[in-house]
């Protein structure tokens, strides 16, 4: 039996004891207890239900106690709580389930169908940190939530139409000539070599051939970018594609139809701002010439994820972006309620450090560290660690220095390095002609503290990631894989595995650290991190 499965008895039995409704008991749930509290979890829920239920949170807890009779060893706790002590049978039940395919599924997350789009850096120059850490961001969400059960298709939005597209390949002619960019341009280097493959008939192209040539060169870097950091996008959708079909008009169609658009000075008008309060102004949609804007642009690309069946739309920008969210709020709100739900994950800047000191970036002036550069220097393990141990709304201090270390002072190293001393200890099992797999009485098994502390870690996991899917970051994984590397060292740190006069003993402890080593490859593997065997 897993947690959840053991977190919905006891709920069910507190609804059955206090008459109540699914809402009213919706907070109830089991959770680990700081470490200073003797208990293996801690139900606050008496707490929120006293106002309520209009009695004492001690009282509620009392009551509670009684309806859960023998399903759990409990205690009631000033000033409400009730801490629970598993069973050992329950801990070893509950490790056997963890190696069991398909565990950790939700049943909330059945039937979920999510479009998660992320990156989506325009192709005008290389992937830069912020895009990294996008993708690191983006990446773990979708393999996080395709373990919890949803299912999930990532998407890259090419922006290849417009005027940045444009300026892109004015920037790669004048290269190519010869000549600097145009001071709105592009100026980095990394266009002098696109510019010097050109064939010489290339002195006849348009400007569109440039642009085109240009676009279709940063999305080969950005695609072996990707690739390199170990992320493999479900489709790229090119913004042209959207236009070939008609999106946007079948966008500003669908507006029309909802009295959602009106016409003044010859523009049309996004008109819904008042009505839906998300933005604070109404936004043209097609200018006075003719000309979409980027706006309707944008619009028709999310009902166009909508009609492709998608119910749960989630977008993760970068923090220049986060003066767009309230009019696409709107905006897709405008479109239907019924098409499905709209979500925005802001994620904040990165600073590279290197020593004491910052390194300034401009992705326009070419003067930047590009992630290539970084995951040459320092690996990807360490930068998708890194990325991911901060939640998105955090400012990130990239300390270069730090991911190259060899140690346990480098987070991502501490992790992989109890995964790879696991092995260690299998291997010397196998010269030793010990059978890793052999069995043992659980019933006669005597736990001891640091054992204890290491099962009771990895039954976490599930809530682990059920707190990164409600949360929308991975940040809680790299906490909790750094924790379950703190539990490991302490009881390797006291405690022999390998016991030539218990066979009892070793067989448990083969068990509990096959265990550990399977959660750590899991955990590691969502956030997209190698377990080496060896290090």
């Amino acid at each position: 039996m897993k947690i959840s499965v053991l977190e919905a008895d006891l709920k069910s039995r507190a609804k059955a004891a206090f008459a109540l409704d699914d809402a009213a008991v919706a907070s109830f749930t089991l959770a680990a207890p700081p470490p200073h509290i003797k208990a293996d979890a801690s139900i606050a829920w008496p707490i929120a239900g006293s106002k309520l239920l209009r009695k004492a949170p001690l009282v509620i807890a009392g009551e509670l106690k009684a309806a859960l009779g023998g399903s759990v060893e409990a205690e009631v706790v000033p000033p409400g709580f009730v801490n629970v002590k598993f069973a050992p049978a329950f801990l070893f039940a509950a490790l056997r389930d963890l190696e069991k395919p398909g565990s950790l599924r939700r049943p909330e997350y059945a039937g979920e169908k999510i479009n998660l789009e992320f990156v989506s850096a325009n192709p005008t120059g290389p992937m830069h940190l912020a895009s990294g850490r996008g993708a690191t961001l983006g990446d773990s969400l979708a393999r996080i939530w395709k373990e919890l059960g949803a299912e999930v298709a990532t998407e890259f939005y090419v922006n290849n139409v417009g005027r940045q597209v444009e300026k892109l390949g004015l920037s790669l002619k004048a290269r190519f000539e010869g000549k600097e960019p145009p001071e709105d341009g592009y100026q980095g280097d990394y266009l002098k070599g696109v510019a010097a493959a050109l064939p010489p008939e290339a002195e006849e192209w348009t400007d569109k051939q440039f642009s085109d040539h240009a676009v279709t060169e940063m999305l080969q870097l950005h695609r072996a970018d990707m690739l390199a950091f170990g992320v493999e996008f479900d489709r790229w959708f090119l913004e042209s594609e959207l236009h070939q079909a008609g999106g946007p008009a079948k966008a500003l169609a669908t507006l029309k139809e909802r009295g959602m658009v009106y016409e003044k000075d010859g523009a049309v008008w996004f008109g819904a701002a008042s009505e839906l309060e998300s933005d604070d102004k109404d936004r043209v949609l097609v200018k006075a010439d003719g000309r979409n804007t980027y706006f309707l642009n944008d619009i028709a690309y999310h009902l166009n994820k909508f009609s492709r069946g998608f119910k749960r739309l989630i977008d993760i920008w970068g923090a220049d972006h986060h003066g767009y969210v309230p009019r696409m709020e709107a905006a897709v709100k405008a479109l239907g309620s019924d098409l499905g739900s709209f979500k925005v994950i802001i994620h904040q800047q990165v600073s590279l450090l290197r020593g004491k000191e910052v390194v300034k970036m401009s992705k326009r002036a070419g003067d930047f560290i590009s992630l290539k550069e970084l995951m040459e220097d320092v690996g990807t393990d360490a930068c998708r660690f890194f990325f991911a141990s901060r939640g998105p709304n955090t400012h990130l201090n990239f300390d270069v220095e730090l991911a190259k270390k060899k140690s346990n002072e480098n987070p991502v190293y501490y992790v992989q390095y109890v995964h790879a001393r696991i092995c260690s200890i299998f291997d010397n099992a196998a010269a030793k002609g010990v059978d890793p797999a052999a069995g043992f009485d659980e019933a006669k098994a005597v736990i001891n503290p640091e054992e204890r502390a290491l099962m009771l870690k990895l039954l976490w996991l599930e809530k682990t990631l059920s707190d990164c899917a409600r949360d929308n970051s991975p940040h809680h994984l790299t906490t909790y894989l750094s924790e379950l590397a703190a539990s490991f060292h302490s009881f390797y740190d006291q405690h022999k595995v390998l016991d030539p006069e218990n066979k009892e003993v070793t067989a448990f402890r083969l068990f509990l650290l096959k265990s550990v080593k399977g959660v750590i490859a899991k955990g590691l593997g969502l956030l997209g991190v190698s377990a080496p065997e060896r290090m």
